[in-house]
């Protein structure tokens, strides 16, 4: 059962900041210093995951976790300084184009090796893997277009108008049943996993939190609304046939209907959002503020290197024949799936 109005419990903390950020919203202990906080792995699970934690009181919270905390100064400050060693170590390492009409033109082209997450699951994934990799989307997906729809109130025009037009094909153009964070929900009911917002935090390793982080902390800062179009623009122009494929591996696997339906969605709507996106968010963007062109590369590249990151973790693991997961998925009782052998 989805708990709509009661956030999901705190996870177990990794590391001595996100220890210590845990106990801070559970009332219980003080806050990390903000040394320590710099000082952490950057995306390493510890940091990884107590910024996940402070991000999350931006969503649905925490059960137990007083609303105020939202806005708590001595939070915040420790958000910031993680959000400091997070963001100096992408753009020390995910800076790959100086101009943004090269990156634009190497997400448009698909690699012709053909290694990817997608192509592994569509051509020799077993369910296992397939529910592996649903479950630790699911940290994003069930909030889907959330984390870039705090871009809007700082677009006008043209891209306002055009990422609104996007937002809401993503909101299921006004019907909850086509909302895409329910058709995941679908598509998790499909594999046997438990639709609870939240479920899987425990589960995902650092690199996939780094992917959602990374769309909140784009989306929450109104400097970095170049890069969090970037972003976007990366995630939609790629997506359609990472869907196909993605597709063809729910039916080749027999993950079910609704599984198969969700990247169908994706295939059809992400090819029209891609167009929108290049030629109305991102001009739109550069016609009122062309500064910020090299923002939008940044977004870009920072998207890519963290997606590289978390498929190499994927695949490194699956060839092997280990689970990706920090801790085992579990069943749905009266739900029959594979497991790693």
């Amino acid at each position: 059962m989805d708990h709509v109005h009661l956030g999901p419990d705190l996870p177990p903390a990794r590391g001595p900041v996100s220890a210590a950020v845990r106990e801070y919203l559970r009332g219980t202990g003080p806050l990390p210093r903000a040394e320590d906080a710099e000082a952490a792995a950057a995306y390493g699970d510890d940091l990884q995951l107590a910024l996940y934690l402070c991000y999350e009181l931006h969503y649905r919270g925490f059960a137990g976790v007083p609303p105020e905390r939202e806005w708590d100064p001595g939070l915040l400050g420790v958000r910031a300084a993680l959000e400091r060693r997070f963001l100096g170590a992408l753009r020390a390492d995910a800076t790959v184009h100086t101009r943004l009409d090269d990156a634009l033109a190497d997400l448009l082209v698909e690699p012709v090796d053909g290694t990817g997450v997608s192509h592994f699951l569509r051509d020799e994934g077993e369910l296992w893997q397939v529910r592996e990799y649903a479950a630790q989307r699911s940290l994003y997906h069930l909030k889907e277009a959330d984390p870039h729809a705090w871009v809007l109130p700082r677009l006008w025009g043209r891209a306002k108008a055009a990422m609104a037009a996007v937002e809401f094909d993503e909101y299921g153009g006004g019907r909850a049943e086509r909302v895409h964070a329910r058709l995941f929900a679908d598509l998790m009911r499909d594999l046997g996993l438990d639709t609870t917002y939240g479920r899987y935090l425990d589960a995902a390793p650092a690199e996939a939190l780094a992917t959602v982080n990374l769309m909140s902390l784009l989306g929450l800062h109104r400097e970095l609304r170049g890069a969090l179009v970037g972003h976007f623009a990366a995630v939609e122009i790629t997506s359609s046939p990472g869907s196909r494929r993605l597709a063809e591996a729910m039916r080749r696997t027999g993950a079910g209907a609704a599984a198969a339906f969700f990247y169908d969605e994706h295939v059809e709507a992400d090819a029209v959002h891609e167009q929108v996106v290049r030629h109305e968010v991102i001009a739109g963007l550069l016609e009122e503020e062309p500064h910020l062109a090299a923002d939008v590369a940044f977004g870009i590249d920072a998207t890519g290197h963290l997606e590289d990151r978390l498929g190499d973790r994927l695949l490194a693991d699956w060839r092997a024949g280990r689970s990706s997961l920090r801790v085992p998925l579990g069943t749905v009782p009266g739900v029959l799936v594979g497991e790693p052998r």
